[in-house]
């Protein structure tokens, strides 16, 4: 009988030898753009993903709980910018390679994919970056966000428009993606709330070749902010050719995305002085830890943090977090966990909450940063601020 059972034993291990390997490490898998339109973006993420694991490695890995002292690993996925992609990709990392979890993802179209695809399997889903309010206001009991949602994106930026600006009218420009369309939306509803006329709101092809005639409309249209959705290419287009057209307004203003990267201020140079952008994070805001990861993912990358590598970042702590305090490894028990969360990150709080029309929604507030000098320094709301606000805003020709 011995026998028999020391020889099943060995037969299991040697038909399956991932058993014993898999009982040392929790798997989460990964699917991100790190090829195709958003890996700049993408690229932000990874970047947070892989700092965060490494920490946490040499930490110990999985400090307490039923898997104390394994370690966490992260299986990525390119998915390429592309909503199908996505889809076949994160299928993959629970049909085959059955991971514990999906985290990541990065534009609202390819996340609303993946939240879908793990709702259909009832796999836990923790969503960094994702900004579309559908992305939970489906009712998904699985999926959790993480960042603010596209409609609280600016928050901070309206703020600051009522206060300091005092518009009368606004020209709403947004690509038209699922995250162009619901932050557009979001302030278009906001303007009419506040009695600011929208003289414009136009959705544009994302990635066209010529702004001109669009702007040229704008121009004419005389409004006192200009309000762009858009991502770095875009956003990069729209304000050289915004200058070219020679744009007459009090506010040039982005809705975070392409207006929040580094190479935004590197693409359009001296142009970006003075432009401002919604962001749901910046390196000096006062969170605990915010500016050592700031100082650690420059040196280490030689390249600033936005707030997607925020995003990754805490997100990864996140997981850690949750899988020190489930109960074990099913689907059940993980959102479980997930639901319970109550942890404060570089991010800013996390707690997921249930209101108005949303499910397993963080909140967290979002902030304003403005060129100065070349870089992006947080100027809004007052007790975040870093820097003093320039307003007015240069003129274009004084910027050459």
């Amino acid at each position: 009988m011995l026998f028999l059972l020391t020889f099943f034993l060995f037969f299991s291990f040697w038909v399956n030898p991932q058993m014993t390997c898999a009982q040392d490490k929790v798997v989460i898998g990964i699917p991100l753009s790190i090829t195709g339109i958003h890996a700049k973006f993408g690229e932000q993420h990874h970047n947070g993903y892989k700092l965060a694991l490494e920490e946490m490695l040499a930490q110990g890995g999985i400090r307490k709980g039923l898997f104390k002292g394994k370690k966490l690993e992260f299986q990525f996925e390119d998915e390429e910018g592309k909503p199908d992609k996505a889809k076949a990709v994160t299928e993959k990392l629970i049909t085959r390679d059955n991971v514990s979890m999906i985290m990541g993802g990065y534009s609202s179209s390819e996340v609303f994919a993946i939240a879908g695809t793990t709702a259909q399997y009832g796999t836990p889903f923790i969503s960094p970056s994702g900004a579309a309010d559908d992305i939970t206001q489906k009712g998904w009991k699985n999926v959790f966000r993480l960042n603010q949602p596209a409609s609280e994106y600016c928050t901070g930026l309206q703020d600051f428009i009522l206060k300091i600006v005092k518009p009368a009218s606004m020209v709403i420009l947004f690509e038209n993606t699922l995250f162009g369309t619901s932050t557009a939306k979001a302030m278009k509803v906001w303007c009419e709330e506040n009695n600011i006329k929208v003289l414009m709101f136009e959705t544009y092809e994302a990635g066209a070749p010529d702004f001109k005639p669009l702007l040229t409309r704008v121009k004419v249209a005389n409004a006192d902010v200009i309000f762009m959705v858009s991502y770095i290419m875009d956003a990069v287009l729209l304000t050289r050719q915004s200058a070219e057209v020679d744009i007459d307004s009090k506010l040039f203003c982005g809705g975070a995305a392409g207006f929040a990267l580094p190479e935004y201020t590197k693409g359009v140079g001296k142009l970006a002085e003075g432009v401002m952008t919604a962001v749901l994070w910046s390196h000096d805001v006062k969170y605990p830890g915010a500016q050592k990861f700031y100082e650690t993912f420059l040196k280490k990358y030689n390249l600033a943090p936005t707030y997607h590598g925020a995003e990754g970042y805490s997100a990864a702590y996140l997981c850690r977090d949750v899988v020190e305090r489930t109960k074990s490894l099913s689907k059940e028990d993980l959102i479980k966990a997930l639901s319970e969360t109550d942890m404060m990150t570089i991010f800013g709080p996390v707690k997921f909450v249930n209101y108005k029309k949303f499910t397993n929604q963080n909140k967290v507030p979002s902030l304003v940063v403005q060129v100065i000098k070349g870089k992006h320094e947080t100027v809004w709301p007052p007790d975040a601020a870093a820097a003093k606000y320039m307003y007015p805003q240069p003129k274009w020709k004084d910027k050459r």
